[in-house]
């Protein structure tokens, strides 16, 4: 049971990112996806929320061992960091705002690639317990 609290955290997570990521793709170069806000609302309405919930996640959990949630933080993870590098693929001019709103994307893949990491340290730390048991 105490496992389930961090397992729904980290889905919620995940579907914040599907969202962010569907609404950015339909949006496209106009900006306006099929929710009502621009990037920089939907950033801190969904993008937050989706970067510190599997943080939560892990540290609440910090000492059950669980495979699956591991995986599910490396997912929400991997989600974060493919989507900012796709954000920053597409991008073909580079004016003044677009280094602007690239240099944005910097911490957000270091805070993707820790949330994998976190993910991957979980998954470690379920094997050892097991090995241990």
């Amino acid at each position: 049971m105490l496992i389930k609290v961090p397992i729904i955290i980290t889905s919620v997570s995940i579907l914040l990112l599907v969202i962010y990521g569907a609404d950015a793709a339909i949006g496209g170069s106009t900006g306006q996806g099929f929710l009502p806000f621009d990037h920089k609302i939907r950033g801190v309405a969904l993008g937050i929320p989706s970067v510190v919930l599997p943080i939560i996640a892990y540290f609440i959990s910090k000492g059950v061992s669980s495979k699956p949630l591991g995986v599910l933080i490396i997912i929400s993870g991997l989600l974060t960091v493919v989507g900012s590098v796709a954000f920053l693929a597409t991008q073909t001019s580079v004016t003044e705002s677009d280094k602007n709103r690239m240099a944005e994307f910097g911490p957000v893949i270091a805070v993707g690639i820790f949330i994998i990491a976190l993910g991957v340290i979980k998954i470690k730390k379920s094997f050892k317990s097991r090995s241990v048991s």
